[in-house]
């Protein structure tokens, strides 16, 4: 019989994800990935002991075997690595989304193969179907508040091969009523809104730890005026309204971040209207293009999700002899980052994604 290894955050998607396959007949081990322990003693809540003591206590209600794997290294070269970069050089990565593909469905993976596993289950809500004889899609979950398929959407097809998704087809209300009457140990527990794998940490204090400070001037993007001063690009992001540091005017009108000038070291801010430059656009280059199956090299009509909890937006996608592709958006979007990821889709099948290069 095939052995599945299962990824155990400690968390309650995950767990209902073992014991669905336990109680399927399936072969499965469950496996807490040790990403990070907090070493550095950063600020916020990383609780990787009790992640740790959460998923054993699963594993054990359900009757299975429990390993922690040490992926530390990987996970500090592969995505802290990426993410510190990536704020250094003023764009916004996407942690998550890389952790599935470089971490999860990557070197987890690789442990698992050469641990006589055929495949990695996960605590994703979405949905893997076969599409031919050889190759696998992967579609939206089938709780659109919860559907993950966005994260996934830097993966390749070898990877989706090997994945499984048990819950993609539950809604989260009924997966809680699954856990307790199952009667795990963590059915009540909180959802995780940290790092990938890291806990709930706040992004700024995590970044704080490792990328230094460099003030520089605040200026309003219509008129070049200096407004104030900031603390470094790190901690800023396109669209950003709270945090800035600039008091709102007599209108009660708020600033919000609509660009920030690496040479310069200047950040730049505007009222929140449709009108603020550089806030909306309808066209940005996508590069580092990723698909699941067939990529698409003509132009085409596509479905995409901006971001996470973006609804679907229609788009037209224009290969480049460079790699890269043109999107062009049916209607402006708002705060579009670089560095951050396009999904892209077709209907509710997930085809791949790519990483915003340029905004226009």
């Amino acid at each position: 019989m095939s052995k599945t290894l299962v990824a155990m955050s400690g968390g309650v998607d995950s767990s209902v994800a073992a014991y669905l396959l336990k109680e399927e007949g399936e072969n499965i081990v469950g496996a807490y990935m040790k990403n990070w322990i907090n070493e550095d003693e950063i600020l916020g809540d990383c609780p990787w002991r009790q992640d740790i003591e959460d998923a054993r206590a699963v594993a054990e209600t359900i009757g299975i075997e429990f390993r922690v794997v040490n992926l530390m290294k990987e996970y500090r070269e592969q995505i802290v690595e990426y993410l510190l970069k990536g704020y250094q050089r003023g764009i916004t990565p996407n942690p998550d989304v890389m952790c599935n593909r470089e971490i999860k469905f990557g070197a987890f993976l690789d442990y698992a193969r050469q641990n006589g596993f055929e495949a990695v289950a996960t605590g994703h809500y979405a949905i893997r179907r076969q599409t031919d004889p050889d190759t696998f899609g992967v579609f939206c979950g089938a709780d659109g508040n919860k559907d993950q398929s966005y994260f996934l959407s830097m993966m390749q097809q070898q990877q989706v091969a090997q994945a499984r998704f048990p819950i993609g087809h539950l809604l989260k209300p009924d997966l809680r009523e699954i856990a307790k009457k199952a009667g795990l140990p963590n059915a009540e527990k909180k959802d995780s809104q940290g790092i990938c794998f890291i806990g709930n940490i706040r992004m700024q204090d995590f970044l704080s730890q490792y990328v230094p400070d460099k003030p520089g001037e605040i200026i309003r993007a219509e008129d070049n005026q200096v407004l104030g001063e900031h603390r470094g690009l790190h901690h800023f992001t396109i669209g950003q309204r709270k945090g800035i540091g600039i008091p709102s005017n007599a209108d009660f009108e708020r600033y919000v971040v609509v660009g920030k000038e690496l040479e310069t070291n200047r950040l730049l801010v505007s009222f929140e209207s449709e009108n603020a430059p550089h806030l909306y656009t309808q066209k940005v280059i996508v590069g580092d293009l990723s698909f699941i199956q067939k990529p698409v090299i003509e132009e085409k009509r596509l479905l995409a999700r901006v971001r996470y909890r973006d609804p679907s937006i229609n788009i037209t996608f224009i290969p480049q002899n460079d790699g890269t592709a043109e999107v062009l958006f049916e209607t402006p979007q708002r705060a579009i980052a670089e560095g951050q990821i396009l999904a892209l889709y077709e209907n509710d099948q997930l085809i791949g994604g790519g990483v915003y290069h340029q905004i226009f």
